[in-house]
């Protein structure tokens, strides 16, 4: 099991080939990546936004199989110290723990990995490990950056039980028991409408040289949510983390990627490795443009839910009634939010329902 402690500090080796290494090594990471592939990707999806019968589309016969027994998962997101970040890894626990044990479910254990080098007052409600910060200004102001760092020194300190690993973020609600979705040893992930590998091909080319394959290959995903083999993550993560940070020291690519460049870096690092993941619609829906819950399993509420007293979403203009994580980044949301007026999608009414019962029954909240 995890043990909530800080782990301490990154073994010195790692700390300078990391620190004065990165630039020259990102390849040198993956000489043993997977230069051919013979499989595809596979989109579920139908014109309602939902699933066909069989949620693989396509899926060549040698990796189908019947699932005897269940597959549990580890359930881990990355977290900073800051109000904004442990309200949200709060809500997210809450419903891991009314989930995880409910049929359907393959949820296994859950850890919270807080890179910020120091322990917080959550480490006794939320299974917690501390790992360190990517050292200081190596970041450039972009806090995301620490993700796939942290994912390294996770994998490389704790004991995991599991086999597979859902790779999560705090701003994920469970709003159904989720299985594990990967199937044959191939990962599942959320394709990001945002996510364009072919139109930004100039770029992906300088990180994914045409020698490894068609743009195709890398796919458009972030690293969450996504379900993968322990194995494949302790290969991808250190390619993630190096190319993560050429990305962000390359000015074009920068401009171009913005706030998605990790995600990127993400895809582009699971390429080199000849890794590919079964892409699953169902897997998430993100209010305000998702409209209905459906059969999916995880609300992502990423975005602000802005509406009139008519119910019509004011996308980008003030609603006269919101919900918006950004509101909150000095601290919790106050209990009993007021709900969306009639018209509002089922959607954003579910998340603000859900958002209130967690904050009803998490002690002390407003006092974190």
């Amino acid at each position: 099991m995890i043990t909530r402690k800080n782990m301490g500090r990154a073994s010195p080796i790692l700390m300078v080939l990391f620190t004065f290494g990165f630039a020259f090594g990102t390849y040198n990471l993956v000489t043993m990546v997977i230069r051919n592939r013979s499989v595809r990707n596979w989109v579920s999806d139908d014109s309602n936004g939902g699933v066909f019968f069989d949620p693989v589309v396509e899926m060549p016969e040698n990796v189908k199989k019947l699932k005897n027994s269940k597959t549990p998962y580890h359930v881990a997101l990355t977290a900073t110290d800051a109000p904004y970040s442990k309200w949200q890894c709060r809500i997210m626990y809450y419903w891991y723990k009314k989930k995880k044990d409910l049929p359907g479910s393959e949820m296994g254990g859950f850890t919270r990995i807080l890179h910020s080098g120091n322990p917080d007052e959550l480490m006794d409600e939320i299974p917690t490990m501390v790992v360190d910060p990517l050292p200081a200004g190596l970041d450039r102001g972009y806090i995301v950056l620490n993700r796939p760092w942290a994912f390294v020194q996770w994998l490389e300190k704790a004991k995991i039980d599991e086999e597979y690993i859902l790779m999560a973020e705090p701003d994920h609600i469970f709003v159904r028991p989720l299985p594990n979705l990967s199937h044959g040893g191939m990962p599942a992930g959320y394709p990001f409408f945002y996510i364009k590998p072919e139109q930004n091909e100039k770029i992906i080319r300088k990180f994914y040289p045409e020698e490894n394959g068609p743009v195709t290959n890398v796919d458009p995903i972030g690293n969450s949510p996504v379900i993968i083999r322990k194995d494949l993550l302790e290969k991808i993560a250190p390619t993630w983390m190096n190319v993560s940070l050429k990305m962000k020291d390359d000015p074009e690519t920068d401009k171009t990627f913005g706030w998605v460049l990790e995600m990127y870096a993400y895809a582009v690092a699971s390429a080199l490795h000849g890794v590919q993941h079964i892409l699953r619609n169902d897997f998430m829906l993100q209010p305000p443009w998702d409209l209905e819950v459906g059969e999916r399993f995880i609300i992502h509420y990423t975005y602000g839910c802005d509406y009139n007293l008519k119910g019509e979403l004011t996308y980008g203009k003030i609603g006269e009634w919101r919900f918006d994580k950004r509101s909150y980044l000095r601290g919790p949301p106050p209990r009993n939010l007021s709900l969306p007026p009639p018209g509002v999608p089922e959607s954003v009414a579910t998340l603000v329902k859900m958002v209130n019962e967690a904050t009803a029954n998490i002690p002390n909240w407003e006092t974190q």
